[in-house]
This record gives structure tokens, C-alpha cells and sequence, in this order.
């Protein structure tokens, strides 16, 4: 089997499904389809989970908002009295997640109502595969996906994960065609909700794949495929035909937006080749990921918004050394904060960092009382894999570089976002 990954982009709307539908048309071998929530559906769930905390009332008003977009894509797709049925019970549970919320177990509400934006997505396109006459089978990822109990954050529970996919690939492919599954979601042992990390769909996609031995994994996108830097900051970015796994991994560590960091390590495993191909133009050749040598690449730019500087030092003047060290990473991972490029003197420790603010204000508060913290706001973290010095003078130009470093083919600075 191969299996498709279709993001929020590719399902936002009716016109949308139909064109999944006419994609997955042209293929004869049986597929495994793992769908993300419809365009800005989490983005909208997380508004509802942010309203849920101060005024529930507010947040059911807003979740059947989010579900009557749902039914009204579904009605345009002719949907049956079933799946009907199906989105207003996702709508019901949705409105009585939200009369339970409680900031003690803030983190598994997430998951329990952001999950129903993947169950909404795979219900409607479900649905219309069935219309078209297509075998397709609805798939509950929940039931094959297992995971730990860091919600919001997953690790996967990979020998139950395998037995549970293989089990379901066992029971349905070989009375349909198309298995329909949700990206992004999972449960624990005992059947609780969790998620993988937001854009996690890629993710699923490659442990799917591992699981059941895929022959291909694709990932479908509305760019042609993986590009030398993000077409709406550089109009003149170019596409890459080929890549490594290694060079593909490089990529996403990076923070290349194109494939989900933890994506590429599944399928090098197997040497399940991975194509990203457009699905705005599906004839167009993408791009391919195996196990080929690395070969001679372009400058490969990746701009890393939102990032924050932290600037730690040592209340006695001591030098920052292992147990600093040691402490700071242990609070880092406690927080969810990632380190993107740290630098050290003798008395300091500087690191660009992404998190959400709630969860580095609280990081702050933590260790305010061993070192003094210095935060800088709205930082630009630009990564070139295989640089030129044309290439850094065209980034540095104009602006002030906060700091740099250069290791190997990678050179990367931290800069103040043009924005601010």
C-alpha cells in the first residue's frame, strides 16, 4: 500500500474534497489517506480553548461557529443523513468538553476538543468518497495511534502502535480501497486523547507508513514541492527535485515548513521513499526523498519567525558551567521551550528559542531566583544550508545581526523580525 497525507490547505472547502477525490482517482493501488482538519480549523479550536477560560458561553458560541462551517461544507458535498448525525455529535461532545474545562488538566482539554477538527475533515471526505462510489473506510487514528501521557506533545508507543496499524490494515484492506484516518491525533492505553504537536499530520503519515511497510509516502501540498526557501519572502526561490533523508532531516531540524520535523526518521528507517507533490498541479514532478548520496544542493534558506532571546547569567559571577548548564536544559524540556542555537561566555548563556509566552513565562518565573534573565522579543532566526557569502550579504543587508555562527555547510543568525 502507499499512503497520501492531504494537509488543511488541500480540504478547506468543498471544491477542495472533490479535487482530493479526482487526485486519489488516478491511482490504482490501494491507499491509505491520513487528512488534517479543514484550513484554519485548529487555529479557530485553539481561539474556542482560549475563550473556554474565561467565558464558556463565549467558546460554545465560538466551537459552533467552527462546526457549522463544517455542515455547510458537508451540505455542498450532498452529505448523508449519516455523517450528519456524525458532525453533531462531534459538536455535542465538543460543547461539553468546554462546560468541563479546568486550568489543573489544561493540556489534555486541548487534545480532547482539537482532535474533533481532524474527526470533522475525515468524516466529510469520507463521505463524499462513498458518494463517488469509491471503497473507502472511515479509520479512527485513536484506536491504532498509541502514545505516552504527554498531551499535546505525544511520544509513540511504537511495538503497540505497529500491532494496532497492522491489525487494522489486516481487518479493512481487503474490502476497501481507500482507509481514511485523521493526522495528528492518538490516544493513550486507556483510550484518552492525545495529539502529536501542532502540524503532526506529516508525522502520522510516516508512522503509518513504517508500520505497514509502504511501498511510497506522499505529502501533498500547495507548493510544488520542497523549494529553496519559502516563495512568500523570496520570489525567486526554486524548486529541488531530490533530496536525502539526511539533507531532508537537516531541513525540517531547521525549521523548514514544507515536512514536519519528526517525519523524515519513520520511513529512513524502512527506506520508504517520501514524494511531495502539489496538489494544485498533481502532473507536476515534486519533489523525491530517499536514501540517494547527498548530492551538490543550492543555498536552501529557512526563515524562523517569533523566535525570543534569552539571556542568562550568574547572580555571584560564577562561571556558567555543567550544573548551570544541566539545569537550564532540564527546565527547557519540563517548559516545551526548544533551543534553536545557544551561544555561552563565561558568565552567561544566551539561546533563540520558540514557545508559547505562557510557557516561557512560567520557564522565567522558575529560574528568575538562580540567574538574572534578560528576554528580547519578535527575533528572526535565519537558517542557509549550503550558503554563499552572496547569499548571507543578501540576508545581512541592512540590518543588524545579533549574533552568527557558521559549522560546516550551515550558517545561521538571529536577527530583529523586519516586522518590528
Amino acid at each position: 500500500m502507499n499512503v497520501f497525507k492531504f494537509g488543511g490547505a488541500s480540504v478547506k472547502d468543498a471544491a477542495s474534497v472533490r479535487n482530493i477525490c479526482s487526485i486519489v482517482k488516478n491511482y490504482d493501488q490501494p491507499l491509505v489517506i491520513v487528512i488534517s482538519a479543514m484550513g484554519k480549523t485548529t487555529n479557530a479550536i485553539e481561539e474556542v480553548i482560549r475563550l473556554a477560560k474565561t467565558d464558556k458561553d463565549q467558546a460554545i458560541e465560538a466551537w459552533n461557529e467552527v462546526c457549522h462551517r463544517h455542515k455547510r461544507v458537508s451540505a455542498e458535498l450532498h452529505a448523508t443523513k449519516e455523517s450528519l448525525k456524525y458532525l453533531d455529535e462531534y459538536q455535542m461532545e465538543g460543547r461539553d468538553i468546554i462546560m468541563h474545562y479546568s486550568q489543573d488538566n489544561a493540556d489534555e482539554f486541548y487534545d480532547q476538543l482539537i482532535c474533533r477538527g481532524e474527526l470533522m475533515s475525515t468524516t466529510i471526505v469520507t463521505a463524499y468518497f462513498l458518494s463517488e462510489s469509491m471503497s473507502a473506510k472511515w479509520i479512527d487514528a485513536r484506536k491504532i495511534i498509541k502514545t505516552d501521557e504527554r498531551f499535546r506533545s505525544a511520544n509513540i508507543q511504537w511495538r503497540e502502535t505497529e500491532l494496532s496499524t497492522k491489525q487494522m490494515i489486516d481487518t479493512h484492506a481487503p474490502n476497501h480501497k481507500y482507509l481514511i484516518t485523521q493526522g495528528f491525533i492518538a490516544s493513550t492505553r486507556d483510550g484518552r486523547t492525545t495529539s502529536l504537536g501542532r502540524e503532526g499530520s506529516d508525522y502520522t503519515a510516516a508512522i503509518i507508513s513504517y508500520c505497514i511497510d509502504a511501498e511510497k509516502m506522499s505529502i501533498w501540498k500547495d507548493v510544488p514541492g520542497v523549494l529553496t526557501g519559502d516563495p512568500r519572502i523570496f520570489p525567486d526561490a526554486s524548486l529541488v527535485t531530490k533530496l536525502s533523508y539526511r539533507e531532508a532531516i537537516e531541513m525540517t531540524y531547521y525549521g523548514a515548513q514544507v515536512i514536519h520535523p519528526k517525519t523524515i526518521q519513520p520511513i529512513q528507517r524502512k527506506e520508504i521513499p517520501l514524494h511531495v507533490k502539489s496538489f494544485v498541479d498533481p502532473t507536476s514532478i515534486g519533489t523525491l526523498i530517499n536514501n540517494e548520496g547527498d548530492m551538490l544542493y543550492p543555498p536552501m534558506t529557512v526563515v524562523t519567525k517569533n523566535q525570543y532571546l534569552l539571556h542568562f547569567s550568574t547572580k555571584d559571577f560564577s562561571f556558567i558551567a555543567e550544573r548551570h548548564l544541566s539545569m537550564l536544559f532540564r527546565k527547557f524540556n519540563h517548559y516545551r521551550v526548544r533551543v534553536n542555537l545557544m551561544r555561552n561566555t563565561a558568565i552567561s548563556f544566551t539561546v533563540c528559542v520558540s514557545a508559547e509566552a505562557d510557557r516561557l513565562a512560567l520557564l522565567k518565573e522558575d529560574l528568575m531566583y538562580e540567574f538574572g534573565i534578560e528576554q528580547q522579543d519578535q527575533m528572526e532566526l535565519i537558517t542557509i544550508r549550503h550558503y554563499t557569502m552572496h547569499a548571507i550579504d543578501r540576508l545581512k543587508e541592512g540590518r543588524e545581526v545579533l549574533f552568527e555562527e557558521l559549522q560546516g555547510n550551515t550558517f545561521q543568525m538571529v536577527l530583529k523580525s523586519k516586522e518590528a
